[in-house]
């Protein structure tokens, strides 16, 4: 056993795998740093990310453009926040009732169609014209070892990680970071300087479905290459945690992402004899279960997060 656990890690797949699972975490996890630091709870990135993945595979197949079935679940992810939003901002209600809710709604509704569209016989597996291309940048690529697994990427790690430098120069060197940052911390500051509360949270949380959306196709367009019933499986929890564990900051995120990406990477390398693939299936989880509890301490989510606002109130 601990002979394979060694000859795992040494091997470049493993780390290969851990960036190519850490950026389908990261992803939604940035989307969640955006939402959570302008003030609002976001835990149905689950529910984004499946409904991102089915439209991509759809509008894809539709298509017959992958880029486009991109497109479609971007989109898609960026409805279903829009839903969540309406909810949380304008009627006021719970946001965490609300992203329960539009979890169970993307999956009950993802399945329904899938049934409806295949009379119940899944979704066939996309040809390669439909997959999410392979990026090998040049002579870096033939590097031993840090080759395959920084210069080998699917296209989607590439973007993910100019999202990643993106969200960081937004949050803290640009005056709509500023604007994001003072509607999650203190709304009627924010107000009384002018800036309009309302707004920002809806293009916080829109822009947090639509990264959830981007997931979901990297998942299913890149990853697995076809769309399975609660394909996403708890990934947008788990990038939830990522974003808590990183303390809602973007670098701090993509570190935890690397953390739980590895344990994802984990799982499908120590498949063998003697180990039970229900017991290793759990890894990710209990990995997330011990950073938060005993790694993270306390964290402090921005001080509005959560609060519904009100013009003129405290």
């Amino acid at each position: 056993m601990l002979g394979l656990i060694l000859s795992v890690l040494g091997s470049s797949d493993l780390w290969a795998a851990t960036l190519q699972f850490a950026a389908l975490l990261l992803l939604p996890a940035l989307g969640g740093v955006l939402s959570e630091r302008s003030g609002i709870i976001n835990i149905a990135m689950e529910g984004m990310m499946l409904t991102g993945a089915f439209a991509a595979v759809a509008v894809a197949r539709a298509s017959n453009n992958v880029f486009l079935g991109v497109v479609g679940a971007i989109i898609a992810g960026g409805l279903i926040a829009l839903i969540h939003a309406v909810v949380s901002i304008n009627f006021k209600a719970n946001q965490t009732v609300s992203g329960i809710a539009i979890n169970l709604f993307a999956l009950g509704l993802t399945n329904y169609v899938l049934f409806v569209q295949t009379a119940g016989q899944g979704i066939p597996s996309l040809s390669d014209s439909l997959r999410l291309p392979q990026v090998s940048l040049g002579p870096l690529s033939t590097i031993p070892f840090v080759g395959p697994v920084l210069f080998q990427q699917n296209i989607i790690f590439y973007v993910a990680i100019v999202i990643l430098l993106g969200t960081q120069f937004l949050l803290f060197r640009t005056n709509f970071g500023l604007r994001i940052r003072a509607v999650g911390e203190h709304p009627q500051a924010a107000d009384t300087a002018g800036v309009n509360v309302r707004l920002i949270r809806y293009i916080c949380v829109v822009a947090s479905g639509a990264l959830a959306g981007l997931s979901g196709a990297f998942l299913s367009l890149g990853i697995a290459g076809i769309f399975n019933s609660n394909m996403t499986a708890g990934t947008g929890y788990i990038a939830l945690a990522a974003m808590i564990f990183g303390k809602y900051t973007p670098w701090g995120t993509a570190g935890a992402c690397l953390v739980f990406g590895l344990g994802e990477a984990l799982v499908s390398r120590l498949q063998g004899p003697g180990i039970d693939p229900n017991l290793l299936s759990t890894l990710p989880y209990i990995l997330t279960l011990l950073a938060l509890v005993g790694l993270v301490g306390r964290t402090i989510p921005p001080a509005a997060d959560g609060i519904p606002y009100e013009p003129g109130t405290e």
